[in-house]
């Protein structure tokens, strides 16, 4: 067995012989090496396969291994290397009648898990002449509709060419990244970037609440004069204090995982491609929040409120 096998159940421990079973099968039936090498390279005997090949896969064992196979596919093409609750509720979607457990156990069994953050640094500093907001979400993180309270943050990608940054905008009804911007430094110019580009595609009305932390940039006049001049409402948490704009920061705390911490990046050109595609083709409309009720933003914003909704 795989090191580590004698604390499992009995239940995992018969899976993931079986799925060793099927893969020596597998590799034996396309003649890539011999039997008595393979199963003592993954720890089985060899009379045990035999009799598994004679006695055929069992109907639970023959969904499950089925089951399986989409379970990677989903694994794979969800670029964050999702955990399972989210590989389960993509499943759901698809029309699996699944329990919960039987994916654990299955990913467990294949080897499968989601990727965890690393810790990270903060890139935003009190200003010295700070323009002061009152804090109108009091973490509060929700609204009724859209493109009425928003939220937002700045973090920052190392490249070989130097340092990268992205500042965000997400409408805090569908957690939905409505406008964004990368650049290669920290001015005020980069969260209007930003901001102006969650208003011209979404047009909110008169009045939307954006909130941010104390940051130079967000404290500016530069920025108190855009967003007056644009009918945004400037709010604010208090100094020193991340839960104060949670959801910003949780946003960037998945961004690093699920994307920036997969690979070293070259360039600012690059970091700006591929938050692109990750935003607008994966975050925005394939990733599935917990506090959506495991639908996507897009689909919460076309007023799905369950996943039977869709699997329906």
């Amino acid at each position: 067995m795989w090191s580590g096998d004698s604390h499992l159940s009995s239940d995992l421990v018969r899976e993931r012989t079986a799925v060793k079973y099927a893969a020596i099968a597998d590799w034996a039936d396309e003649g890539e090496y011999p039997v008595t090498f393979m199963c003592a390279q993954l720890g089985v005997a060899r009379q045990g396969y035999y009799r598994w090949r004679a006695s055929g896969p069992s109907e639970r064992e023959r969904t499950d291994a089925e089951l399986t196979d989409t379970i990677r596919a989903i694994h794979r093409d969800l670029h964050g290397h999702p955990g399972v609750r989210r590989v389960w509720a993509e499943l759901v979607v698809r029309g699996y009648r699944v329990a919960r457990k039987r994916v654990w156990r299955l990913m467990r069994a294949a080897g499968l898990q989601g990727r965890h953050p690393r810790a990270w640094r903060r890139t935003t500093v009190a200003g010295l002449r700070p323009i002061d907001a009152p804090d109108l979400i009091g973490r509060d993180f929700t609204a009724q509709a859209p493109d009425t309270r928003w939220c937002g943050d700045i973090s920052y990608v190392a490249t070989v060419d130097g340092w990268a940054y992205i500042a965000t905008v997400i409408d805090l009804h569908s957690r939905k990244v409505v406008g964004y911007a990368v650049a290669d430094h920290l001015r005020t110019s980069l969260i209007i970037e930003a901001l102006a580009a969650a208003l011209l595609t979404r047009r909110p009305p008169a009045g939307v609440i954006f909130h941010s932390d104390r940051g130079t940039q967000y404290t500016s006049r530069e920025f108190t004069d855009f967003c007056a001049a644009n009918g945004v409402v400037r709010s604010m948490g208090r100094r020193a204090t991340c839960f104060d704009n949670a959801v910003a920061e949780s946003f960037f705390a998945t961004y690093k995982k699920e994307l920036i911490h997969t690979r070293p990046w070259n360039n600012l050109a690059e970091v700006r491609q591929q938050t692109f595609l990750w935003i607008e083709g994966y975050y925005n409309r394939r990733r599935r929040h917990s506090t959506l009720g495991y639908l996507t933003p897009t689909e919460y914003e076309l007023g799905f409120r369950e996943l039977t909704d869709l699997a329906a």
